[in-house]
């Protein structure tokens, strides 16, 4: 009988424990579950009282306790290591006869006077959550056979826990994702997002303090976002030195347990931060902190992100117009005025900082200084030109720049139609050249080329028409004078003082020969072009025209200081210098004519300067430089005005051996060459041979063969004479026709 009664009540008990369970997983909170099996506890199993107890790290502590000794819970929490480790495992039943044990928690009934207690794991398939104790203060008779039972029962109520607690944090997750949304908004600022952000984080796990670090990446560190909530005072910056683990920065990187917490932001696999949270009450994070705060994080992260793009995209935005009217401004300069001033002042204005404009041989055109002072501008383009030198030829420059001025530039180079026009020179020393900026400098070069250009057509014109003037002023009889003073005036030019006139030639070398006649125009035009500016800057007195294919120069007289060949000498050697640096093909002669006294004296100059030009190229083609007054007797042949009798001269004398020349070509113009040496040194045979490295019976042939088609002798003085005389005239009114 005894055993049917045994058998009745333990089937009772397991009835009541599965409904129980079928109970547990109605409710929604933990706090609502344990709250139910306590109560239903004590009313089917008439027990004094009811405790359930959790994980707590390391310890025990009381989730819900319900009866008799509620002070009890004042002993708690109570460390794991010194309880009975089945507790967690299984179920467990005792009564006060035990005696004093090992185990801490089971002392603590004794202790109490506890008559009879029964423990039963809360223990799901993953871990154990703890355990519920269900205790009686007079002794009873406890079945063995319900242990197999109640494992099943703590099996069910830890999974309904689990299953409260899930509830509970996706609520949780709503209610923080709701807040969030309440209170995000595009127009917010970045300071007001974070402050909203890490006070909802903060509140939403019940941390101390709370703040957001951004990850930079230019300077490869974690930034503190201010505000922080909890007022918390963190490290400003926080290095990321050789070791990229997150975890060497933020120990507790999505780790709970611990007083601290952090969870990064991440967009599209990247970090853009993390948030870190802290408790100084001493509570710990636990998982479903962690598990909240990560699900919160990518809502974090998107927002933030969100309103940094918006915010970016606002400025941009907004610089976008700043710079649509900076380029109005850029544009109205180049159409009202023909200068560089108007455009380097507001590129200066607008970054902040010294701005400088250069030619392309780095000489200052326009600048505008910025917090410095003006003798520091050598400074910046002394700067600026080691850079393009070091940019040119490497680091073997021998050109160093002032070492302890300390300032840094950034050049650009500005070009127009395919050419190089300039540089822009730009102090960066204290200044981040960012995008904004770059595309601000790019607009500016583009408006700089305009100036250029629109500067090159108005010089060009002024080019055209001072060669128009020339080619009026050099003719031998003016037949507008009126006309010539007006244009003179346009120039700044007194045509009535006096003035020295000499042409500048370029030539092809011997060994460039083979170029076509095109091929030679556009490379003398070349060269002229880089040379012409770097005169007009070294002599702004002289004034250039180009008139039949050759550059006239026309120098006041008063430049000369009495010294006209040392003058025009230092003025050869100086473009000659230019011309070898530019071109190995070409070489330049510069012939000097008189002295203009009158209007009309300006064309006999003229003439004089182009007659030495033929004896030099013929005569002296090595010198390349000559005045006109030292020629010696070219000075007065030159005078000589019956151009018909000078022709018939040089014909009678010289025509054979041309003409000998044409049909032999090279050969032929040796003997016109030979017999040229041969007068030079008054017909001595030694010093002929010595002079045109040949032998002395070479020379006596030729010597022979000129007498033969000459038809005279030649080692008669009053004939060589004559020769002499048919030479000089050949090299003012015919030497540039022939070869050399």
């Amino acid at each position: 009988m005894e055993l049917t009664i045994k058998e009745k009540l333990v089937k009772d008990w397991d009835n009541h424990l599965r409904q129980t369970s079928r109970q547990l997983i109605k409710f929604d909170t933990e706090e609502e579950t344990l709250n139910f099996l306590s109560d239903s506890f004590r009313l089917e199993f008439s027990c004094d009282f009811v405790g359930i107890l959790v994980k707590d790290g390391d310890h025990l502590i009381p989730k819900v306790w319900s009866g008799a000794l509620p002070s009890i819970t004042e002993r708690f929490p109570i460390r794991m290591d010194l309880c009975n480790p089945s507790l967690l495992v299984k179920s467990l039943m005792f009564d006060a006869s035990e005696g004093h044990s090992s185990c801490e928690f089971t002392n603590l009934w004794i202790n109490e006077k506890v008559s009879t207690w029964f423990t039963v794991p809360l223990m799901s398939e993953w871990n154990s959550i703890g355990f519920f104790i269900v205790g009686y203060l007079q002794p009873i008779k406890l079945i063995p056979e319900m242990e197999q039972s109640f494992d099943e029962f703590g099996k069910d109520v830890a999974a309904a826990i689990t299953i409260s607690r899930s509830k509970e944090l996706q609520k949780t997750r709503m209610l923080g994702v709701q807040w969030i949304n309440q209170h995000s908004s595009l127009e917010l600022s970045v300071d007001d997002a974070v402050a909203k952000l890490v006070k909802g984080a903060g509140k939403l796990v019940g941390a101390s303090v709370a703040c957001i670090y951004f990850y930079d990446e230019s300077d490869n560190c974690f930034i503190f976002q201010p505000p922080s909530y909890g007022g918390m005072e963190p490290a400003h910056k926080i290095v990321v030195d050789k070791n990229y683990e997150l975890k060497h920065y933020f120990p507790y990187v999505e780790t709970p347990g611990g007083h601290q917490l952090t969870i990064p932001l991440v967009i599209n696999l990247k970090i853009i931060g993390v948030l870190y949270i802290e408790n100084h009450n001493g509570s710990i994070f636990t998982q479903d902190d962690l598990e909240t705060l990560g699900f919160l994080s990518n809502h974090v992260a998107v927002m933030l992100e969100n309103a940094r793009l918006y915010r970016n995209e606002k400025e941009h935005k907004q610089r976008l117009h700043h710079l649509l009217d900076y380029q109005q401004s850029l544009v109205k300069e180049t159409v009202e005025g023909d200068q560089f001033d108007g455009i380097t002042d507001r590129l200066s204005h607008l970054l902040s900082t010294s701005v400088i404009l250069v030619d392309r041989f780095m000489r200052p055109l326009s600048f505008k200084l910025y917090q410095i002072d003006e003798e520091e501008l050598h400074q910046l383009v002394e700067l600026a030109t080691y850079k393009m030198i070091q940019g040119q030829q490497g680091t073997g420059s021998h050109f160093t720049p002032n070492p302890n001025n300390g300032r840094k530039v950034a050049t650009w180079a500005i070009n127009g139609s395919g050419n190089l026009l300039g540089y822009l020179v730009v102090d960066v020393t204290d200044k981040e050249m960012n995008d904004f900026n770059r595309l601000t400098i790019n607009l500016t070069r583009n408006v700089y080329s305009i100036q250029f250009i629109k500067q090159k057509i108005a010089l060009d014109s002024s080019e055209q028409v001072k060669d128009s003037f020339m080619n009026k002023l050099l003719v031998e009889k003016i037949e507008d004078t009126e006309s010539i003073i007006q244009y003179a005036n346009l120039f700044d030019w007194d045509l009535f003082l006096p003035h020295r006139v000499a042409v500048l030639s370029l030539s092809i070398k011997n060994e460039e020969m083979n170029m076509n006649v095109l091929e030679v125009e556009a490379e003398k035009s070349r060269v002229w072009e880089q040379i012409k500016a770097k005169i007009a800057h070294r002599h702004p007195e002289i004034k250039m025209a180009n008139k039949n294919g050759e550059w006239v120069l026309i120098a006041p007289e008063n430049k000369e200081d009495n010294k006209p060949k040392v003058y025009w000498s230092k003025l050869y050697q100086y473009v000659k210098n230019l011309v070898d640096m530019h071109s190995e093909k070409c070489q330049v002669y510069i012939t000097v004519g008189g002295k203009t006294k009158t209007l009309g004296n300006y064309y006999a100059c003229y003439m004089q300067a182009l007659k030495a030009l033929n004896v030099v190229v013929n005569r002296f083609h090595d010198i390349g430089f000559a005045l006109f007054d030292e020629l010696g007797p070219y000075t007065i042949l030159h005078e000589l005005n019956d151009s018909q009798t000078t022709h018939l001269f040089i014909q009678k004398n010289l025509a054979p051996l041309l003409q000998y020349s044409e049909g032999k070509g090279t050969k032929g113009m040796d003997l016109f060459h030979t017999l040229r040496v041969y007068l030079e040194n008054n017909g001595s045979i030694k010093e002929t041979t010595e002079e045109l490295y040949i032998h002395r019976s070479s020379l006596l042939y030729r010597l022979e063969k000129i007498s033969h088609l000459l038809d005279m002798d030649i080692t008669d003085s009053e004939c060589r004479f004559n020769l002499m005389m048919a030479y000089k005239l050949y090299d003012l009114y015919i030497g540039n026709m022939a070869p050399s």
